[in-house]
């Protein structure tokens, strides 16, 4: 049966021998706009694992347009790094992009070395907080030719194609957007004259590369601004891309940097943005790429077969495992390791100005450090824990050839993990908790459920190595009534272990606090397949319907000691969360303190005084503790022994995979 993930397809003349597009992402790996060996063998891998075409950047295509951790473009000096890098890819056998791009406004004066960023025109941005400098009509003829020049570079490095982004809120979708251009030349106004900064650049490249040389444009399909720019003015703008500028194909993005519409994280449902390419593909003749959050060959392949896209952008997919178009080609997809989403390691990193990692794949982003090697001395190596860290150190160990044994108490793997799935957007953590668990039983590790370790069983099996990854147990605080029985854990709560009162409120507003709360805000509120059933049918009104999808059956408070509830949410996620908690209602009590638990609700001291709060649940998420209590045993045995995860420090999910992974190597 025919495979519509593993079609050829042609972009121009090129020949690209699968559906499956690695689109570009900044990896923050270069060195003063230098490619390093480290990119180099990030995307060599990804080639190795069978992605189809494979676009690298942003590129720079001036001294304004990036900064010193993207690719560059903008001199000749780049060539041979990016040539270097062609190579890699191809050789592995991979077609090659580069993506070329200008932040515009986007970009911080702070990488510019204190010289203003430029725009269509001088509209603050609420992302940098900074003001650009509008642009003159010669700065933009002469970011036309720059653009041009970068893409010849491009040619001369030998890539296959070059990637233009006019989408995200970057430099040319400025000039799109009414938002952002307010100017009354030939450049702004209506949408003609919006579009033609956009086009007079991709009409220059065509001109520098030739007719026959793949040029492929990067756009949003909705940018999700208020005032922005919706679909129906992209669609004609990607028509006038296709018609008169002679782009081969589209990558459809979607939404700005600046837009409150969750784009990348697990609360966006797979293959949500599909409906963007499909439209432009309604009306285009080129290849259509469909984007964002395509993580499975299943959800890919159903886009492709259903008219919804040509080809499939797969980026943090192939973070968290190079190999999965290897895998699919194969029949191997049960051994895929995929992007559950979270942005731990891949655009939260970018904030902290770290490189690319992955929560799932420890490996990525460290590809220079090569293969895992087979040990000399093959060691019974004892994994106590089945949680992320347990297995992900068993993993690594049976990597390196040694005889590895999980022991959980509990009757299955994924210990926290589970928990983490339990509120609403957050179910992909049980696909990685089923992955790891799959990883170990095809590597064959012994794994043992229902037993708890102790000494007599050490002294039993009398391993080599010991990596203790016991977790952790939820807090309890001293606040007086702790004790009484409406009173329950969030760990409970998130489990399904019990259930809640009308009135609930939480006590902690970390993390678990605020997942806990809008687990309970959404009970009562109507799932999707009623949803849509009642708004096919015009049951109601969509302002109805909307109420009902927000508004639950519960109250639910938040207690939180310091100022800010989700302050332990990674920057990705965090808006979104609490977006989420004003929107379901969720009350919010800030540098609040739990003074005592009643039978009928909660005593709390606020800035005004104290305040009794009516509950008929009180839910404890005050953090917890490590459980460690056989670390005096193993260090009795004298054997060696590494304790991580929770079990050494609390930590969230990306450091106990890394430091199992690390343990895991070491031995």
């Amino acid at each position: 049966m025919r495979d519509p993930l593993f079609e050829s397809i042609k972009i121009n003349s090129l020949e690209v021998k699968n559906r499956i597009y690695l689109p570009a992402m900044h990896l923050g790996m270069a060195n003063n706009f230098e490619v390093t060996d480290q990119i180099v063998e990030f995307y060599a891998e990804r080639a190795r694992g069978g992605a189809g075409m494979i676009t690298v950047g942003y590129a720079t295509v001036d001294d304004l347009s990036g900064n010193t951790t993207n690719i560059g473009a903008h001199k000749d000096e780049f060539i041979p790094g990016l040539q270097r890098l062609a190579n890699a890819i191809k050789d592995n056998g991979s077609r090659s992009c580069v993506q070329i791009n200008h932040a515009g406004r986007y970009n911080f004066s702070f990488f510019l070395d204190g010289k203003q960023p430029v725009a269509p025109s001088a509209i603050a941005s609420r992302m940098t907080r900074e003001t650009p400098k509008a642009l003159e009509t010669e700065e933009i003829h002469q970011i036309i030719d720059n653009f041009a020049q970068a893409a010849l570079r491009v040619k001369k490095a030998g890539y296959d194609a070059v990637e233009v982004l006019s989408g995200t809120g970057y430099l040319i979708s400025e000039f799109l957007s009414p938002l952002t251009n307010q100017r009354e030349d030939e450049y702004g106004g209506g949408l003609e004259n919006r579009m033609r900064f956009g086009l007079e650049v991709m009409k220059a490249i065509r001109k520098q590369v030739g007719k026959d040389f793949p040029l492929i444009v990067r756009m949003n399909g909705n940018d999700f601004m208020p005032d922005g720019q919706g679909r129906d003015e992209l669609r004609l703008y990607a028509q006038a891309l296709a018609e008169e500028a002679g782009v081969d194909a589209l990558c459809i993005n979607v939404g700005w940097h600046e837009a409150r519409i969750p784009q990348i994280t697990a609360a966006v449902p797979r293959g949500a943005f599909a409906y963007l390419s499909r439209g432009i593909k309604e009306v285009v003749s080129v290849p259509v790429i469909a984007s964002h959050r395509i993580n499975d060959p299943d959800t890919a392949r159903e886009l492709i077969a259903d008219s919804m896209c040509d080809m499939v952008a797969m980026g943090r997919s192939l973070i968290a495992d190079p190999y999965l178009p290897e895998k699919a080609k194969d029949g191997r997809e049960e051994d895929i390791l995929h992007c559950i989403a979270c942005a731990q390691g891949c655009f939260d990193n970018l904030f902290k100005l770290k490189h690319v990692e992955c929560l799932c794949n420890p490996k990525a982003g460290y590809e220079c450090d090569g293969v895992c090697e087979i040990a000399e001395t093959p060691k019974k190596v004892m994994v106590i824990g089945g949680g992320s860290a347990g297995m992900s150190a068993a993993i690594a160990a049976k990597e390196r050839g040694h005889d590895v044994t999980i022991y959980e108490k509990s009757d299955e793997l994924g210990g926290q993990l589970y928990l983490a799935s339990a509120p609403p957007g957050r179910e992909e953590f049980a696909e990685l908790a089923y992955d790891l668990e799959t990883q170990a039983y095809t590597k064959n590790i012994n794994i043992i459920l229902n037993q708890t370790v102790d000494e007599e069983l050490i002294n039993r099996e009398k391993p080599d190595h010991i990596i203790l990854a016991t977790g952790a147990s939820p807090l309890a605080p001293p606040i007086p009534g702790i004790e009484l029985p409406h009173v329950v854990q969030a760990w409970d709560v998130l489990e399904g272990n019990v259930y809640t009162g009308k009135r609930v409120v939480i006590v902690g507003g970390g993390a678990v606090g605020v997942e806990t709360a809008l687990l309970l805000a959404e009970k009562g509120t109507l799932p999707a397949d009623v949803l849509k059933f009642l708004f096919v049918n015009k049951a109601e009104t969509p302002e109805v319907l909307y109420e009902m999808a927000t508004r639950g059956t519960k109250q639910v408070t938040i207690i939180e000691m310091i100022d800010a509830i989700g302050k332990d949410f990674g920057k990705s996620t965090r808006w979104g969360m609490l977006q989420d908690v004003t929107r379901y209602g969720v009350e919010s009590k800030l540098t609040s303190k739990a003074l005592e638990i009643t039978s009928t609700g909660i005593k709390v001291e606020t800035g005004q005084g104290i305040e009794d709060i009516p509950a008929d649940t009180i839910v404890i998420a005050a953090g917890s503790r490590s459980v460690n209590d056989l670390t005096t045993v193993i260090e009795a045995t004298k054997i060696p022994f590494d304790v991580i995860g929770d079990a050494g420090k609390i930590g969230m999910a990306f450091d106990a995979i890394h430091q199992g992974y690390k343990a895991g190597i070491r031995i």
